[in-house]
């Protein structure tokens, strides 16, 4: 009999070898064939083997669960489990916000705002990007067109983010900072679009891997936000 099963914590190929190794090790199982892109798990089996077993089998950082029917609604406690997921999005994602206001309260500028916000925003990203140098580049490469076509690319990525964190706070070369922001979060924000459209399920790598984030329409906005912020700062740096 063949089962499929969604497998979630996997970011690169050897954490694909790492799941079929382990699931092939159980009795009972004939063959595992993993997917990567789909993070979905086939596996032959001679007698039922319960998830449980399944999931005791595996390394702590992948869950597996039964792949779920494309034509069953989505209850309430499965939207919540998403936004469970996503709950150290937002709370990053607020402090940031509030740190940016705190510095600029007693004397409001929106401009200054925003260039900090920007900076912010990159360098505590980038910070979670770079405690994971060898796995990122492997779960950014799955949606980000550059970094698939240039794979040196989702390498230094980490870098690029923390050299454009400085410049927005530092106020340096901010015209540069600001078209650089446009054509990088475009880039990536093409890739999270199709990957939505595609509804692969595949991790997102805004911060790292050291937090297990699902790619969702989150990622697109928070993307959006940057990029929306930096058109209105381009334009009010060349009019004014």
């Amino acid at each position: 009999m063949q089962h499929r099963y969604t497998v979630t914590g996997m970011t690169c190929n050897g954490c694909k070898a790492s799941v079929e190794k382990h699931l092939k090790a159980l009795p009972n199982i004939i063959n595992a064939s993993v997917n990567l892109e789909k993070a979905e798990a086939v596996v032959e089996m001679l007698e039922h083997v319960s998830i449980k077993k399944l999931q005791e089998t595996l390394p702590e950082k992948f869950s597996i669960s039964e792949k779920k029917n494309v034509f069953t609604s989505i209850n309430s406690e499965e939207h919540k489990s998403e936004l469970q997921q996503l709950k150290p999005l937002f709370i990053i994602f607020g402090y940031i916000t509030i740190a940016a206001i705190l510095m600029h309260f007693k004397n409001w500028n929106w401009s200054s705002f925003m260039l900090d916000f920007m900076g912010l925003f990159y360098v505590v990203f980038s910070f979670f990007k770079i405690l994971d140098l060898k796995g990122f580049p492997e779960s950014f490469k799955m949606y980000d067109p550059l970094a698939k076509t240039i794979p040196v690319y989702a390498k230094i990525y980490p870098f690029i983010e923390l050299a454009l964190g400085v410049m927005f706070l530092m106020r340096i070369e901010i015209p540069i900072a600001l078209i650089l922001t446009i054509i990088i979060l475009g880039l990536t924000t093409v890739g999270v679009t199709k990957t939505l459209l595609a509804k692969q399920a595949i991790q997102c790598a805004c911060l790292g891997t050291a937090l297990k984030l699902p790619m969702t329409k989150a990622t697109f906005i928070e993307n959006t936000i940057m990029i929306i912020m930096a058109i209105i700062m381009l334009i009010n740096t060349y009019i004014s």
